[in-house]
């Protein structure tokens, strides 16, 4: 089975109506330009200084890193990594492995954004991104013979990847990483499972997280 990757809590999001009018939005808000239509920290910080879970939301380059490494990672190429994205507005997306995610940081804005007004991305017959009708909790559900492993820097320190992973790929790992720049993990995603681990002394960005986890399940497995 394939190593499972759920980015938690994406900072991917529409600009919400109650900042649209904000000078800071309307400086760079273009009707025709699906880019300027995403939330994004950098262009909107002080629009979005008084929204809730601020902390959280607005960073797309976050995803953008994230995808760039996973999918152009030796496991993805042999087959063996699914991966899904889970938004802060409780949306969850499926990554067609053999999507070619833009390099370009504003067209994946754009990519995004079109993703979340029509909840897929297709060229023609090939469905690249589409959408996981249903919860987090159903999602995981989903999987049979499965461990679900939560990735924060409180939990406890994994320090080989031959504890993290057996040589097995006929069972489910599904890891679990956020998304987000600050804060913690929401108590719906934390019940999901009891093995909460960190991989460094130090608290991790998100895309070394992820390249360290995909390294560690080719190592434990021979995929090179």
């Amino acid at each position: 089975m394939p190593l499972t990757i759920i980015l938690a809590e994406c900072g991917l999001e529409l600009i919400p109506k109650e900042i649209r009018k904000h000078p800071a939005i309307q400086r760079n808000l273009k009707r025709d330009n699906y880019s300027s239509q995403l939330l994004d920290n950098a262009l909107h910080h002080s629009a979005m200084v008084k929204l809730k879970d601020v902390g959280k939301r607005g960073r797309p380059d976050i995803t953008h890193s994230c995808l760039l490494n996973a999918l152009g990672s030796p496991l993805n190429k042999s087959g063996n990594l699914k991966i899904y994205i889970h938004t802060l507005n409780n949306k969850i997306f499926e990554i067609n492995p053999k999507i070619k995610i833009a390099r370009n940081y504003n067209r994946f804005k754009g990519l995004m954004a079109k993703l979340l007004r029509e909840n897929e991305i297709r060229i023609k017959e090939l469905l690249l991104i589409s959408q996981f009708n249903g919860n987090l909790r159903n999602l995981v559900k989903s999987f049979k013979k499965k461990e679900i492993v939560i990735f924060s820097s409180k939990g406890e320190l994994v320090k080989y990847h031959l504890d993290l992973f057996d040589k097995d790929l006929t069972k489910n790992y599904i890891v679990i990483i956020g998304g987000f720049q600050k804060g913690y993990f929401a108590e719906d995603i934390l019940n999901l499972s009891d093995k909460i681990v960190s991989i460094s002394n130090y608290s991790l960005d998100a895309w070394v997280i992820v390249n360290k986890i995909v390294s560690f399940y080719e190592i434990t497995n021979n995929i090179i």
